[in-house]
C-alpha cells in the first residue's frame, strides 16, 4: 500500500510559478514510478510528468516540456513538480500517482492516487 498527499496548489497569474509537493508513505521501492497527472473540468485526466524513484529518469508531456520539472527527495519520500511560465491552459486539479509496474502515460496503469491539489492560472 502507498499513500500520497499533495500540496502546493493555488492561484497564480500567467507567467508565474508554483511548486507542488507529493509526500509518499508506505511501500516505495527503487522500481516505483511516480507521476503527476492533471484533470481540467470536462477533460480527461492527462499525464504531465513522471520519474522513476530509484534512478531518477524523468519523462514529460510535450505541453509542459521546458516549463515543468519533476524531481524527488528520497530522504523525505517526496516528489516535486516545479511549474514555471504557467499558462491559463495549465489550470486543473493536479494529482500525484504511484505504480510499481514502471513508466506509463496511461492513468489506468496507476494503482495509487492522491486527492489532488487545485492549480488556477489567471490571464
Amino acid at each position: 500500500q502507498v499513500q500520497l498527499e499533495e500540496s502546493g496548489g493555488g492561484l497564480v497569474q500567467a507567467g508565474g510559478s508554483l511548486r507542488l509537493s507529493c509526500v509518499a508513505s508506505g511501500r516505495i521501492f527503487s522500481s516505483t514510478f511516480m507521476a503527476w497527472f492533471r484533470q481540467a473540468p470536462g477533460k480527461e485526466r492527462e499525464f504531465v510528468a513522471g520519474i522513476r524513484w530509484g534512478v531518477g529518469n524523468t519523462y514529460y508531456a510535450d505541453s509542459v516540456k521546458g516549463r515543468f520539472t519533476i524531481s524527488r527527495n528520497s530522504a523525505e519520500n517526496t516528489v516535486y513538480l516545479q511549474m514555471n511560465s504557467l499558462k491559463p491552459d495549465d489550470t486543473a486539479v493536479y494529482l500525484c500517482a504511484a505504480d510499481g509496474g514502471g513508466y506509463s502515460r496511461q492513468s489506468a496503469a496507476y494503482d495509487y492516487w492522491g486527492q489532488g491539489t487545485q492549480v488556477t492560472v489567471s490571464s
